[in-house]
């Protein structure tokens, strides 16, 4: 079953549905957004209709969520929709891969889905065989994402050979980073704006007592980034490679904080007798 976040129409979905009917080897079922709901509960919804046996006569084998427009990799994993969709599945038991392109303004194009979702192929059809003979980890869901340029990304070396053989299977085992965009804000107006909302734009009410109607309209900027390379998803993927990270669902504290907490608690309680 494909599921995603960009919505139904999205060309990461329909490139992946493409795919995998023309092998003639799946049952391709969809139960995705009607529309864009990045970070919105929306996929993680359509993964339980569909894994529900309500909309579809079975459980599905294997959940994809994806292809995602835009890389999911180190803090922003938090508040993907795209790895919520397969998070889902996961919780309930099956298995399941969030998938997504790094699709970089002004360089890829929609033709690279096609090659991604090409890409991932030998993955899929390798986890239904470990499906098949019950031997698929139980304990994660993959996070997968794949760089922007598709058609020079890493190769994998042979070896069986002693030359690299150009086969487009450059997948890299990698854990997730700390690395995520800063942003900031900045007041715009309405003309600046042209009545367009930026979809990193948001709009809030002014207070009516200061005499003004008019919303207040807000535009994201992007401030820097703070990047983790190291053996983690955002370096490998800036790499060339197609990064292939195993996520959990549970999101525990490092065990500093439960050290320090542990003292401190007591003192809250002291604190409010």
């Amino acid at each position: 079953m494909i599921t995603n976040d960009d919505g139904i129409h999205a060309p990461g979905l329909q490139a992946l549905v493409r795919v995998l009917v023309a092998t003639d080897q799946y049952r391709v079922w969809v139960c995705a957004p009607d529309s864009d709901n990045s970070a919105a509960r929306t996929p993680s919804d359509c993964t339980s209709l569909g894994i529900s046996t309500a909309l579809f006569p079975s459980v599905p084998d294997l959940v994809l969520s994806g292809i995602n427009m835009g890389s999911n990799c180190g803090l922003h994993i938090a508040y993907s929709g795209t790895a919520a969709g397969a998070r889902e599945a996961f919780i309930h038991g099956v298995p399941s891969v969030a998938i997504s392109y790094e699709w970089i303004e002004g360089t890829s194009n929609i033709n690279y889905f096609t090659l991604a979702a090409e890409a991932c192929l030998p993955m899929i059809s390798a986890i239904f065989v470990e499906i098949k003979n019950k031997t698929y980890p139980k304990e994660c869901f993959l996070n997968v994402n794949l760089p922007a340029n598709m058609l020079n990304h890493k190769h994998y070396k042979d070896r069986s050979i002693k030359e690299l053989r150009p086969v487009p299977m450059g997948f890299k085992l990698t854990k997730q980073g700390n690395s995520i965009m800063k942003t900031g804000w900045k007041q715009v107006s309405s003309n600046s704006q042209k009545t367009t909302i930026d979809p990193s734009s948001v709009a809030m009410k002014s207070d009516a007592k200061a005499g003004s109607q008019e919303p207040l309209l807000f535009k994201m900027e992007l401030k820097g980034s703070q990047v983790e390379t190291d053996g983690t998803d955002f370096g490998a993927l800036q790499e060339g490679y197609i990064t292939v990270t195993p996520l959990g669902a549970l999101t525990n504290a490092d065990t500093d904080c439960h050290t320090f907490l542990k003292q401190w608690l007591p003192g809250v309680v002291e604190c409010t007798t």
